[in-house]
């Protein structure tokens, strides 16, 4: 937006800083959140702090500086405002969990470390955020943000972390647990759940999917496809004794555990469905697809089963069922998909591969608030400014989705 379209805003953005903002008590530093805001959504190449004082008539850079990196606020009151006052308005249909990348020219910012860069595609320095999303196939605004600490800024006495701010009590947390995180709090601000999507790093992990078993939500999560399991109908048998003395035998299944490729590939071609689950930019979205049930394998699916059973010698032998979903389209050789859920094999397809596809719109997010709105132009180095610019990217992203569903409102052209 120019200025001109910026100032047209001015009133309904009072408005809304008003109500998001209210637990920021003075009224001075309310302003300045309202000054932060149009500068995210005026034009201009980079969102820091100095060009968007420069760019904006009542800027001041030192003010500005002062009320992001040092000004005290608490930033998650501010989210859960953002958070309610938007899955009021677009109803979630799923909650999207994912994670990006901000590049770093030093490794002084918190958490800033060599790692994969998914913004260069490559290992780089950089930091790393953990994200939630609240999602429908029209509209989709984060819900709450983690940063990630990697292994090397574990170290309580590194001096990075003090200049950095980091507080004492966190440390290396993988980004599956930070996911898990986001998921309690916002459950704890009262939003209702979703299903929980998330691509095959989160997905993969066999105890983030227990996780959110354990707080009563679905799932519908990518896996890479040399995942092990046994297929849906397999049983476990316990071998007999060895001896009149010897020890019981723990339950187990006769045949090893399979590739999910393996699986999917042996039930064959004939299995596939053909199925559309929405329409896109360039027409229906349609794709084959096979369901079935299967028993995810490995120490951690034996461990979980375990732990659920109250022991090992309670456990009878039974690795859960989860619903596998896989793509084959008809010219490749093999799936090129696959998705793990805890919905019941005979949900529609349509809305299983819905759920499994609908991560394509928080993509839009990413867009936005980089291209956009400067999500990772913040140059500062601290924690708290960090959660401070990414939570004002974040109402500034709400705004303007709000304004594009609300069909009173004239968006500037």
């Amino acid at each position: 937006m120019d200025l001109g379209e910026v100032e047209q805003l001015r009133e309904d953005l009072g408005e809304f800083v008003a109500e998001v903002f209210s637990s920021i008590r003075r009224k001075d530093q309310r302003g300045w959140g309202d000054c932060y805001l149009r500068g995210l959504m005026l034009d201009g190449r980079r969102k820091s702090i100095q060009p968007m004082a420069e760019r904006l008539p009542d800027g001041n850079m030192q003010a500005l500086q002062q009320f992001v990196s040092q000004s005290p606020w608490d930033h998650v009151p501010v989210l859960r405002a953002v958070a309610s006052k938007v899955c009021e308005a677009i109803v979630p249909e799923a909650w999207v969990v994912d994670d990006t990348s901000f590049p770093k020219a030093g490794n002084q910012s918190a958490g800033a470390a060599p790692q994969w860069c998914g913004a260069l595609g490559k290992k780089s320095l950089c930091q790393v955020g953990v994200s939630l999303h609240a999602v429908t196939d029209s509209a989709s605004v984060p819900l709450s943000w983690r940063l990630f600490l990697p292994q090397e800024w574990a170290d309580l006495t590194d001096e990075r972390r003090v200049r950095a701010g980091v507080p004492v009590g966190v440390g290396h947390r993988e980004k599956w647990r930070l996911a898990l995180d986001a998921v309690d709090e916002v459950l704890g601000w009262g939003l209702a759940g979703r299903v929980v999507v998330a691509d095959a790093g989160y997905g993969q992990m066999h105890a983030f999917r227990a996780g959110l078993v354990e707080r009563g939500l679905d799932y519908v999560v990518a896996v890479r496809s040399d995942t092990s399991a046994h297929p849906g109908d397999a049983a476990p048998t316990t071998p007999e004794r060895v001896g009149r003395m010897g020890a019981p035998r723990l339950p187990r299944y006769r045949e090893p555990a399979r590739s999910l490729k393996d699986l999917v590939m042996a039930a064959g071609r004939p299995r596939l469905r053909r199925c559309t689950w929405r329409q896109g930019s360039k027409g229906a979205m349609t794709g084959r697809f096979m369901v079935m049930q299967v028993r995810p394998a490995g120490v951690a699916a034996k461990k979980t089963a375990m732990e659920q059973a109250g022991g090992r010698a309670l456990w009878d032998g039974v690795l859960p069922a989860e619903t596998l979903i896989a793509q084959w389209p008809p010219h490749e050789d093999e799936p090129t998909d696959y998705w793990l859920t805890s919905l019941p094999a005979d949900t529609a397809l349509r809305h299983l591969v819905r759920m499994a596809k609908i991560r394509w719109r928080i993509e839009h997010d990413y867009r936005e608030m980089k291209h956009g709105l400067g999500l990772d132009h913040f140059e500062g180095r601290t924690w708290r400014g960090w959660h401070h610019h990414i939570t004002l990217v974040t109402a500034a992203h709400a705004f303007l989705t709000l304004r594009r569903l609300d069909p009173k409102a004239q968006a500037p052209a």
